[in-house]
């Protein structure tokens, strides 16, 4: 029997076009940009790469087009060594993209259009595809169908799922009862009724109350630091490490990445938090190989 050592990302790939400016355009606002750039993105494919770059294992499940957008795509994750086999071509679909906007402080916004990413197709062979896998990672640009159906199988298989649930949306309570690990940001802990997450000790009250729902549960919380619980066991507050803003684009997937990493590699849940942290942190700062991506 082969090693579980293998992440299995089922998830989102975009074509990013970044577009740098002053500030974001308010509604009914046209601003002027001072360049733009295409980027590797989808939080799916973001995630992958960043589990490859933090030494992990990783193989993708996802879908692309027949166009100039997929064939960028795939060569991403090629080029960062992540196990593209159950990547789908679509000749029906386009594949996904999205346009971004940065201002100088380092924040954006950011419009998707899924394409592909919502037309997932389960592989042939379902024991190829499961092999080696030890950890499920799925996000919210996909399909909620497809995120049900792989956690199905992962717990079949005794095989764990960690949920980014990002972007937000309320999950049915059959897929709540698969997620092993929730990852989310202080939005995304107050849209779960986690209430209001502005401080660390906030972040904590977050992550005691979603642990009953989900069992481990981290709260991110932006420059705060995180939180992070499992029910009955332990909770850990980690402040952030201080680092000079370039861009909070992609923090959040090199934190998954680098968290799904250490988790696979037998690291503890406050280790992986830590690795996490420090990962995200470097990320924030322009320091990082995923920045780079």
């Amino acid at each position: 029997m082969a090693p579980s050592d293998t992440v299995l990302v089922a998830g989102s790939l975009h074509y990013d076009i970044m577009v740098e400016a002053d500030h974001l355009p308010r509604p009914d606002e046209t601003a002027v940009g001072s360049r733009w750039y295409p980027k590797f993105g989808g939080k799916g494919g973001n995630q992958a790469v960043a589990i490859a770059r933090a030494g992990g294992r990783v193989r993708m499940l996802g879908a692309v087009g027949t166009d100039d957008f997929g064939n960028f795509l795939r060569a991403g994750l090629r080029s960062a060594g992540v196990d593209d086999r159950y990547v789908a071509t679509l000749s029906d679909h386009g594949s996904g993209m999205s346009v971004a906007i940065q201002d100088r402080a380092g924040d954006y916004a950011a419009t998707i259009v899924s394409g592909a990413n919502l037309f997932i197709p389960r592989p042939a062979n379902a024991a190829d595809l499961w092999s080696g896998i030890g950890l499920v990672v799925l996000q919210n640009e996909v399909s909620p169908a497809l995120n049900l159906s792989v956690a199905q199988e992962a717990r079949s298989l005794g095989i764990p799922t960690l949920l980014n649930a990002a972007p937000w949306r309320d999950p049915a309570p059959d897929f709540v009862e698969l997620v092993d690990i929730l990852v989310v940001n202080a939005v995304e802990a107050e849209m779960m009724g986690a209430g209001k997450v502005d401080s660390l000790e906030a972040a904590r009250a977050a992550a005691d109350h979603l642990a009953h729902r989900f069992g481990s549960v981290v709260v991110t919380a932006g420059g705060n630091g995180l939180a992070a619980s499992r029910a009955g066991l332990e909770t850990i507050v980690l402040p952030a490490e201080r680092v000079k803003v370039v861009s909070t684009h992609g923090a959040g997937d090199a934190f998954i990445g680098a968290f799904a990493a250490a988790t696979i590699q037998g690291e503890r849940l406050k280790e992986a938090c830590q690795r996490a942290s420090h990962a995200a942190a470097l990320h924030v700062a322009g320091k990082s190989r995923a920045a780079a991506v």
